[in-house]
């Protein structure tokens, strides 16, 4: 692993964020392959992403459980090739309508509609390609294992299931539990398959406990990022800002209110951290970056 605990964090995500690029260049087909087009627009979507918080949580929770950097490394490409085509996805017409997306224009905007649907597609069946390419893992259950969490995590009982859940909740009131429920979905499941891939090979108490600090990070993050549609411009968001209010979607905020979302999403935070106390310096990058997403905002 890329990994020195006398390392900053800054140079430490830093080191790890050119990796994940890196791994992500070459398991994307080259643009001058056939079919040229869906090749560039799968690569205008995956590569350039952004802070990549999915692929440091994998590196991370990897460190931790001393996974192998050849493991961490498909783990984390295949998160982030199933952000970006989720991505391409929300932001078509048909789902959230959004021009914007990483401070250029979305996928379907810079190319068309139904390349946007192709590249989603391409993109989601590559991170399988990726995770179950022949050798990765010493036992074939383990990533027999990764495979299904993937799954999980992107389909209806997972990512999918809580985009529906979005769409359908549109100018309706929801409660806290329920909007907890969409987001362990919608976004939680994804940030939860994160540091489960990473930590694949980790032992029960391990796995335990890395499950619990992504399920409260994972909420964090999203009240972190509803705070943010709210207070944040357009140019530091990366994408269109007060989109949620604009599309009466309920929010931490709507709910909760914009002071208790903060408080909601400290307490997130210190839950999180508490969890990782047992595991001392092994999880200082987990716990490093929970304070990395809550100071996105405030």
């Amino acid at each position: 692993m890329i990994s020195s605990h006398k390392m900053d964090f800054s140079a430490w995500a830093q080191t790890n964020q050119i990796r994940i690029e890196q791994v992500l260049d070459q398991v994307l087909p080259s643009s001058d392959l056939a079919p040229q087009v869906l090749h560039s627009a799968m690569r205008y979507s995956a590569l350039d992403g952004g802070k990549r918080v999915r692929a440091l949580l994998c590196y991370a929770a990897a460190e931790m459980c001393e996974t192998d950097i050849t493991i961490a490394d498909a783990a984390a490409s295949a998160i982030e090739l199933t952000h970006a085509y989720s991505l391409v996805h929300d932001d078509m017409p048909c789902m959230d309508d959004d021009d914007l997306r990483r401070g250029k224009p979305s996928c379907h905007k810079q190319y068309d509609d139904a390349t946007g649907l192709l590249v989603g597609d391409a993109l989601q069946s590559l991170a399988f390609e990726v995770l179950s390419q022949a050798n990765l893992c010493p036992q074939a259950s383990q990533q027999v294992s990764m495979l299904n969490i993937l799954a999980k995590a992107a389909g209806s009982r997972g990512m999918a299931g809580g985009q529906a859940i979005d769409l359908a909740s549109v100018g309706k009131s929801l409660s806290q539990i329920d909007l907890e429920t969409m987001h362990h979905l919608k976004t939680g499941a994804l940030i939860q398959a994160a540091v489960l891939l990473g930590a694949s090979n980790a032992s029960q108490p391990e796995i335990t406990a890395v499950r619990a600090y992504a399920k409260n990070i994972g909420l964090a993050f999203q009240v972190v990022d509803d705070i943010l549609d709210v207070e944040a411009d357009t140019t530091t968001l990366g994408k269109t800002a007060g989109k949620d209010a604009n599309s009466n979607k309920p929010t931490y905020v709507t709910i909760l209110g914009l002071e208790q979302a903060k408080r909601h999403a400290r307490q997130l935070y210190a839950d999180a951290i508490n969890i990782l106390v047992p595991f001392g310096v092994k999880a200082q990058r987990l716990r490093e970056l929970a304070d990395f997403i809550m100071q996105r905002s405030f």
